[in-house]
C-alpha cells in the first residue's frame, strides 16, 4: 500500500492532502474522501486506506485549510467553536475549487485511472460530494453520504437542489434521532431525488447516531459495516 501526503494547492491556499493506493496493477479508479467534522485522524486515516486495499485511488483533503495548517483535532466536542468556524467557511460553492485541484493532480498522477471517479463524504461532507458530482457529471459517477448533515438547507446550493444536473448514482447513510439530518429532511431528499429521475439507495439506521461510521465514542458496527458493503457496491458498479 503507497501512502503519501502532499499539498495541494487551491485557488485560496495549501490543502494537506493524503493519498492512498495499491502498489499494484494500477491505474487506480480515483475516490475522493471527504472528511468530516472531527477531520482528519487516525479513525479516519485507517478507513481510507481500508477502502484503497479494495483497488482505488484515494485523496483525503484536509478541509479546513482555510483557517490555517493541518492539525488532528480533539474528537471530543471540547473544540467544537473552533471547528464551527472552520466548517462555516467550507460551503457547497468552495468545495468546487478544491475538488478541481485534486483532480488535476490525480490527472498528472499515472497510478490514478483516468475514467469516471467517486465521491465519499461524511456528516458535513455528505452534501459537499453532492455538490462536486452536480459541477462533475462527466466525471462523478459514484457518490456516498454517510450520515451526511444539512443536506436539506436554505440557499440556492442546499444538496437536495439541481440534482437534474447529477449523473452519478447515490447512497444515503441516515441516521434516526439526527439533529442534523432529521427525518422530515429525509422526506424532503427522496422526494428530489425522485424527480430528477436519480438512481440511489438509501440505509435508515433506527440503532444508530450521528457519526456511526468511523470508529469513536458514536460508532456502531451493524451500520458501520453496513456502509462499508453499501460502499464497496456503489463503487463496483460504476467505477
Amino acid at each position: 500500500m503507497i501512502e503519501r501526503e502532499l499539498d495541494v494547492t487551491t485557488p485560496e491556499g495549501e490543502m494537506k492532502t493524503f493519498i492512498f493506493h495499491p502498489e499494484h496493477e494500477g491505474p487506480h479508479p480515483v475516490v475522493l474522501y471527504l472528511m468530516d467534522a472531527p477531520s482528519i485522524r487516525p479513525a479516519l486515516m485507517d478507513m481510507a486506506s481500508r477502502l484503497a486495499t479494495a483497488g482505488y485511488y484515494v485523496m483525503m483533503p484536509y478541509l479546513f485549510y482555510r483557517g490555517g495548517p493541518f492539525k488532528i483535532w480533539d474528537v471530543d466536542d471540547a473544540d467544537m467553536h473552533d471547528r464551527f468556524e472552520l466548517m462555516g467557511a467550507l460551503t457547497p460553492t468552495n468545495i468546487l475549487s478544491d475538488a478541481d485541484a485534486l483532480l488535476a493532480v490525480a490527472d498528472a498522477d499515472p497510478a490514478a485511472g483516468d475514467g469516471p471517479i467517486g465521491a465519499v463524504g461524511f456528516c458535513m461532507s455528505g452534501g459537499l460530494a453532492m455538490s462536486v458530482a452536480r459541477a462533475n457529471p462527466d466525471r462523478v459517477k459514484a457518490v456516498a453520504s454517510i450520515h451526511g448533515a444539512w443536506l436539506v438547507r436554505e440557499g440556492d446550493d442546499s444538496p437536495h437542489l439541481g440534482l437534474d444536473a447529477v449523473t452519478a448514482e447515490l447512497h444515503f447513510g441516515w441516521a434516526d434521532n439526527d439533529a442534523t439530518a432529521p427525518v422530515e429532511d429525509k422526506d424532503v431528499m427522496e422526494a428530489a431525488l425522485a424527480e430528477a429521475g436519480i438512481t440511489y439507495t438509501m440505509d435508515f439506521h433506527t440503532d444508530a447516531e450521528h457519526g456511526y461510521a468511523p470508529a469513536g465514542r458514536r460508532y456502531n458496527r451493524a451500520a458501520s459495516e453496513m456502509h462499508w458493503e453499501r460502499v464497496h457496491s456503489l463503487l463496483r458498479r460504476n467505477l
